[in-house]
């Protein structure tokens, strides 16, 4: 579901792009006055849960593979809008540093991702959930069935995404410039594999982390429930790092375990590099992968030219000096979660003096 650069044309990502500020102004608005000890950790934690549960690939129908995202965990947790900040965070950590999605196309990933999948993760939890206390089985049941529901919008609205390009952005003989299959084919790709292992795993990620903070501290579950402002509950004072031990915990046991990601053979629908479609045997699973409809004798010529238009220094989270790829795994998950933790810390310097300079002239 992580779009690369070449395969959404310019234009295309502009609207992405335009349609996301909104988004990242209200939300920095939302969380500037709160970037204290007691939201750092919670964000950081959050987005490295998410970074890191995206490195876990899935084998999926037609040969290809793909991940969950935590769409809804992080609304849980966070609320809507700073959900937005953690999660756009990671995308940005992965598609910088990993090339696991594309620069041009980043504005484009944080809308599927950061925004509709965890909004609609977000009201629906809350409409299942209801007013049930925050131990109540409901709202493990709400959990799982947001966090299905959500990357499935997600991965519809990539689809759609990957679908239009033929139509709108082709050359004179026809042949596409950047996404080479249309809707028809587009769309029950990318939903095969999320309507079943994807979205299963999305969902029981939801529903157990939900379970485990019932019986851990669910205090954190307090941002979602009925009632209660997210900014509002994010605000009440806390013991720092303190309250987010059990979840950095967490964390660290899907670091070392991240290497399982590696297991899964195969190539994402829609993430193929040029080198790909110049690849026999790939062009033979691209096909399976796809109705049976080959790709394209010739890569399309905005994919060429925007494909190398970033070159991540730890593409693939294969470190060049690794020569163990699942150890090189394990230290990009680590390295990956750091720069996420030093991301808000720059935050908090840049915008959390912004916010004490305000409150300190509204006090009286």
């Amino acid at each position: 579901m992580h779009i690369p650069d070449g395969y959404l044309s310019p234009s295309t990502c502009d609207v992405a792009y335009a349609a996301m500020v909104p988004f990242w102004t209200v939300a920095l608005r939302r969380v500037r006055d709160l970037l204290h000890t007691r939201l750092v950790p919670l964000l950081a934690v959050v987005s490295a849960f998410s970074f890191v549960v995206m490195m876990f690939n899935l084998p999926l129908p037609g040969g290809t593979t793909g991940h969950a995202v935590g769409l809804a965990v992080a609304p849980i947790l966070l609320g809507p809008w700073a959900s937005i900040l953690a999660i756009s965070i990671a995308l940005f950590i992965q598609a910088v540093f990993f090339g696991y999605g594309g620069i041009t196309t980043f504005g484009a990933n944080c809308l599927n991702m950061a925004v509709v999948g965890p909004l609609a993760a977000y009201w629906l939890y809350r409409l299942i959930a209801g007013s049930a206390p925050l131990s109540a089985p409901r709202r493990v049941f709400a959990a799982t069935v947001a966090g299905y529901v959500a990357i499935n919008i997600a991965a519809l609205l990539a689809a759609v995404e990957f679908g239009i390009q033929p139509m709108l952005f082709h050359d004179a003989t026809g042949a596409p410039l950047y996404a080479p299959y249309p809707l028809g084919i587009a769309v029950p790709a990318m939903l095969a594999g999320h309507l079943t292992i994807a979205g299963l795993a999305e969902a029981v990620i939801s529903g157990g982390v939900v379970a485990y903070l019932q019986k851990s501290d669910s205090a954190l579950l307090k941002p979602s429930a009925p009632g209660v402002s997210d900014v509002e509950e994010l605000a009440a004072p806390a013991g720092g790092w303190r309250p987010t031990r059990a979840l950095w915990a967490g964390v660290a046991l899907l670091m070392i375990a991240s290497p399982l990601g590696l297991l899964a053979a195969g190539i994402a629908w829609g993430e193929w590099g040029v080198d790909d479609f110049q690849n026999p045997a790939v062009r033979v699973e691209i096909a399976q992968a796809s109705g049976n409809v080959a790709a394209p004798a010739v890569v399309p010529q905005g994919m060429v030219r925007l494909a190398t238009v970033w070159t991540a220094p730890i593409p693939d989270y294969a470190p060049a000096f690794m020569h163990q790829e699942a150890f090189g795994y394990i230290m990009s998950a680590m390295v990956g979660a750091g720069l996420i933790l030093l991301a808000f810390l720059g935050l908090t310097g840049l915008l959390g003096r912004g916010g004490r300079t305000r409150r300190s002239a509204r006090s009286p």
